[in-house]
């Protein structure tokens, strides 16, 4: 199983980014996938997460209108589009994948947004 993330970096408030993340080595059309975040200090949250269709995405309060999680099968692939960045948004963004009893983790990109 492999992961590459991509689309990090600085960006200054109210910019966006679009994050990136390549599988491969396990069917990904049949995972649910996530993008989850972690703060320097603070424990791992869940961002936001998408349906193995692609048919339900569901996102964290503090992101909702903001950011929009997507896939697209044929290139295994998950993105997720920040908008409205804000400060407390800088974290370390993991891609996941989901499949009972599996669960595999990206090796994350940094997102920093600062002035």
């Amino acid at each position: 199983v492999q992961f590459v993330e991509s689309g990090g970096g600085l960006v200054q408030p109210g910019g966006s980014l679009r994050l990136s993340c390549v599988a491969s080595g396990f069917t990904f059309s049949r995972y649910t996938m996530s993008w989850f975040r972690q703060a320097p200090g603070k424990e791992r949250e869940l961002v936001a997460t998408i349906t193995s269709a692609g048919g339900s995405a569901n996102y964290a309060n503090s992101v909702k209108g903001r950011f929009t999680i997507s896939r697209d099968n044929a290139k295994k692939t998950v993105y997720l589009q920040m908008n409205s960045l804000k400060p407390e948004d800088t974290a370390v963004y993991y891609c996941n994948a989901w499949g009972n009893p599996y669960n595999y983790w990206g090796q994350g990109t940094q997102v920093t947004v600062s002035s």
